[in-house]
């Protein structure tokens, strides 16, 4: 194969030398220097917040067991690492004695930081990281170098210390529904692989999702930091929550036992749903309806207030009363309130009946007697109160009165004189022969006409019989 060389390009003349400019002062003696020191500043911060490590801070976790934590294993806070474990050593009364390296952003602990062991899936039994809970800020800080002890810290909970705390018919259950699970997909194989194929939308919409919850980094980690809380509270209540589990079971238990129940009531579901429909169609009128009745009461709020406060120290004093008379009408035990003695009277009234006719004959046929002595029930109890009554109850002597007769023996004469009264005159206001005074005869008349009562003359008596 021939080959040509291209013409070369005629030889251009020398170039010429430029004038000579006037001589500058020399800045590089300047500049080396400072790009040195500037270099070496960069070296010493470097070199600082690689040795120093950056402000973080190493404490001392007390564990009663080590539960299988290794040299290098995480630090977390929310499932964030915030730092790692740089030792373990065995303390002289056996317990594992955690030293952990905290990255600056969360030193310094406060008082009240619970740390825990904690496995983060069943892949392994090596893979434990410690999971702390930092204590409120308001709390005390905890020196660098400080031991939380035994009493902060918390052990790992194995599966299967979760399920030795089922009873074992729940572990059954369990068991079972496991065996279930897995008989449901028997012969469903290609169903299942077409709806693996919704695997990776469902997986892109899940990406998208936890894109979403982390874009705030701030509000994300607080977010997990008070959710490690809550499970670390759960965590310490597991005798608490086996009982929920158990008696979940129980109220399963007893849903399933009413299938039939069940089945009637979503049968009634939707005529109750279409109830509900027209109730709710109803209700734009009713609340109109309402609507005008707040707009007429408002003028009476006012005056109800008033009456309302007046009426509460009322209130105050009756609530005894009623408490009272509540339990005069209920009083645990047979036969003591008046609700087991109205339930007595038919019972009573019946065998009074059926046991002694003569006597209620006897008591109906008396009610025309006795109603004549209704009305002196007030006099009778007027003499009964008065009777024997005087000036003072112990006489001059110091001899308790009992009776005393008081009668006129003195009179005025014409001149406005006392003068012994005769015993005519002592006994002239007396009057006898009154046998068939009224009710209410026994004192003068009333001036209203109330007195002497005569019940429209019904009563066989004299009016005009009185003192």
């Amino acid at each position: 194969m021939a080959t040509t060389t291209p013409p070369k390009p005629p030889t251009a003349p020398p170039p010429r030398d430029p004038p000579p400019r006037p001589a500058r002062p020399s800045r590089g003696r300047f500049v080396r220097p400072l790009a040195v020191g500037a270099l070496a500043l960069v070296v010493l911060i470097v070199a600082f917040i690689v040795f120093s490590g950056g402000g973080n801070s190493t404490y001392k976790l007390e564990f009663a067991e080590g539960e299988q934590l290794v040299r290098g294993d995480q630090v977390q806070v929310g499932g964030v690492p915030v730092g790692s474990v740089t030792d373990i050593a065995l303390t002289h009364d056996f317990k594992a004695l955690v030293t952990i390296n905290v990255n600056s952003s969360l030193v310094p602990l406060h008082a009240g930081t619970v740390a825990q062991v904690r496995v983060p899936s069943l892949s392994s039994v090596a893979n434990r990281y410690i999971a702390l809970s930092p204590g409120p800020n308001n709390a005390p800080a905890l020196a660098a170098g400080a031991k939380l002890p035994a009493s902060a810290t918390r052990n790992v909970t194995d599966l299967d210390q979760l399920f030795n705390t089922l009873n074992p018919k729940t572990r059954k259950g369990l068991q079972q529904f496991i065996q279930g699970t897995a008989e449901q997909y028997v012969g469903a194989g290609k169903s299942l692989q077409g709806a693996t194929e919704y695997f990776a939308p469902s997986l892109a919409a899940t990406d998208h999702l936890f894109a979403e919850l982390v874009r705030d980094q701030s509000t994300f980690t607080k977010f997990l930091v008070e959710t490690a809380k809550a499970v670390t509270t759960i965590g310490a209540r597991k005798n608490e929550l086996s009982d929920l589990v158990e008696n979940a079971n129980t109220t399963f238990t007893a849903i399933g036992s009413e299938q039939s129940a069940l089945a009637r009531g979503l049968k009634l579901l939707p005529v109750t749903l279409r109830q509900g429909n027209r109730t709710f169609a109803d209700l734009p009128s009713t609340f109109t309806a309402l609507k005008k009745l707040v707009d007429a009461s408002k003028p009476t709020v006012k005056p109800l207030t008033k009456l309302l406060t007046k009426l509460q120290p009322l209130l105050t004093t009756a609530t005894p009363v009623v408490k009272s008379f509540a339990v005069s009408f209920n009083q645990p035990g047979p036969n003591n309130d008046l609700t087991d003695y109205v339930r007595a009277l038919p019972q009573l009234a019946q065998a009074l009946t059926s046991a002694t006719p003569v006597n209620v004959q006897s008591l109906q046929e008396s009610v025309p007697i006795t109603a004549f002595f209704g009305p002196y029930s007030p006099d009778l109890q007027g003499t009964l109160r008065e009777f024997g009554q005087t000036d003072a109850y112990y006489d001059a002597n110091g001899h308790y009165a009992r009776v005393g007769a008081v009668f006129p023996d003195f009179t005025l004469n014409g001149k406005n004189n006392l003068t012994p009264a005769s015993v005519s005159q002592a006994l002239a206001p007396l009057k006898s022969g009154q046998l068939r005074r009224c009710p209410g005869g026994a004192t003068p008349p009333a001036a209203d006409g109330s007195s002497p009562f005569t019940d429209s003359e019904l009563l066989s008596c004299d009016p005009s019989q009185t003192p």
